[in-house]
C-alpha cells in the first residue's frame, strides 16, 4: 500500500502488534498515560512531533515517513477535506519551494570543490578495499584515540596510548584518568563500528550510550546522563543552554538529523551534527569526544573514513576558533571547511596505505 493510502493510527497499531508490544510498554517508554496510546491508535488523539520521533525509535519505523503521515493527520484535523484544502496545500508547497531556497545558505565554491575531491577519493578508495587490512584500521583508530584525547588535554603519547590499550600496561607518572580515557575511547570506537554494521539510525539512547563509554569509571555519576547544572566553556564567548533546556534541545537535534540526513552531503551532515551537539554541550564532561565520535559514526556509515582532527596546538586552536565562530556568529563556513579538509587529508592518507605502488 502506498504511503498516501496509509493512516498514522493503523501504522502505529499494526507495528506495535507485529512487534508484540503492549500499549503499557509504549506508554512507559514515552512517559505518558497508557490510555493515550489507545487514543493514538484509534485516531482520537494525534501525538506531538516529539512523540512521533520517540515512536519511530521505539517501533523502528522510518521517521520521515511517520512524520509525513503525522502532518497529513494534522491537516485533516485542522482544516478538514473540503474543496479549498487542495488549493491551499498547493499554495503552501509553492511558497515552501520558493522561500526554502533563501533559507539555506549555499555552500561556498571552495567547500563544494573540496567535497567533489572527497568523493573522487572515496570512489578511488572503494577500488582498493581488497588491499585493506585489520592492522591498518587498528593503527588509524589508535591514532584517532590519541589525537581526540590530546585535544582534551590528555598527555599520553601515541606509544603510551598503544601500550595502555593493546598491552594493558600502566604508564608511570600518568594519571588513572588518562589511562581510562584511552581505554574508554577505544571501546567507544568499537561500539560505533558495531552501530555502523547494524545500519543504525541515530537516536538519543545510543548517544547516551556512547557518552557513557567515554566517562565510564571517570565520572560514573555523570556517564550517559545530561548535565543538571549550568556550565561555561573555558575561553569561549558561547554560553550553552540552561540545563532544563538540554533534553528538549537534544530531541530537536535528533529531529533535525532525521529531517536532513537524506538532503545533505554526508560530510556536511556529519560536521553539522558535531557542531550542533557540542554547542548544546549536554554533558558535564566528554562533549568534544562524544561529538567527534558521532561525526565519525555518520562518516563511516556513508563509506568515508574517520576524520581525525589533530591535537597539535595549531590544529586545536583552528578547530576551537572555527567552532566558536559557529556558536557566536552562526557562520559555519570555517568549521565546515575545517572538517571537510580533515576528511580529505585522511582519505588521501588511507589511500596511500592501500593503493599499490
Amino acid at each position: 500500500m502506498s504511503l498516501k493510502m496509509k493512516t498514522l493510527q493503523n501504522i502505529l497499531r499494526n507495528t506495535r502488534i507485529s512487534k508484540q508490544l503492549k500499549t503499557k510498554e509504549i506508554a512507559t517508554a514515552l512517559g505518558i498515560d497508557q490510555a493515550l496510546i489507545s487514543k493514538f491508535e484509534n485516531g482520537k488523539r494525534i501525538p506531538t512531533k516529539e512523540q512521533i520521533l520517540k515512536l519511530s525509535n521505539i517501533l523502528e519505523l522510518e521517521y520521515e515517513n511517520l512524520l509525513v503521515l503525522w502532518i497529513k493527520e494534522r491537516i485533516y484535523a485542522e482544516v478538514g477535506n473540503d474543496e479549498y484544502t487542495y488549493k491551499a496545500i498547493m499554495m503552501v508547497a509553492e511558497e515552501i519551494e520558493f522561500y526554502g531556497s533563501f533559507k539555506r545558505a549555499p555552500l561556498s565554491i571552495e567547500l563544494q570543490n573540496i567535497l567533489t575531491e572527497i568523493d573522487v577519493l572515496k570512489n578511488e578508495l572503494s577500488k582498493y578495499r581488497q588491499f585493506d587490512s585489520f592492522r591498518i584500521a587498528q593503527a588509524l583508530e589508535l591514532e584517532y584515540t590519541f589525537e581526540s584525547n590530546k585535544i582534551e588535554g590528555n598527555t599520553l603519547t601515541l606509544k603510551e596510548t598503544d601500550l595502555v590499550i593493546n598491552e594493558g600496561l600502566t604508564i608511570s607518572g600518568k594519571s588513572m584518568r588518562e589511562h581510562l580515557e584511552a581505554l574508554n575511547h577505544q571501546e567507544a570506537i568499537v561500539y560505533i563500528k558495531e552501530l555502523m554494521d547494524k545500519e543504525f539510525s541515530i537516536n538519543e539512547r545510543e548517544l547516551l550510550n556512547i557518552h557513557n563509554l567515554i566517562l565510564r569509571g571517570i565520572f560514573p555519576e555523570d556517564a550517559g546522563k545530561y548535565r543538571t547544572v549550568q556550565v561555561m566553556i573555558k575561553g569561549s564567548e558561547h554560553m550553552p543552554p540552561q540545563p532544563f533546556l538540554v533534553k528538549q534541545e537534544m530531541e530537536e537535534l535528533i529531529i533535525w538529523y532525521k529531517t536532513n540526513y537524506k538532503k545533505m552531503h554526508p560530510v556536511i551532515l556529519a560536521a553539522e551534527m558535531h557542531e550542533r551537539l557540542v554547542t548544546i554541550h549536554p554533558f558535564i564532561d566528554g562533549n568534544g569526544r562524544t561529538s567527534r565520535l558521532l561525526m565519525n559514526l555518520i562518516l563511516l556509515q556513508h563509506g568515508y573514513v574517520i576524520a581525525n582532527i589533530k591535537g597539535t596546538s595549531e590544529s586545536r586552536i583552528k578547530y576551537y576558533n572555527a567552532l566558536e565562530k559557529c556558536q557566536v556568529t552562526q557562520n559555519k563556513e570555517d568549521f565546515l571547511l575545517f572538517i571537510a579538509q580533515t576528511e580529505k587529508d585522511c582519505l588521501e592518507r588511507y589511500l596511500s596505505f592501500v593503493k599499490p605502488n
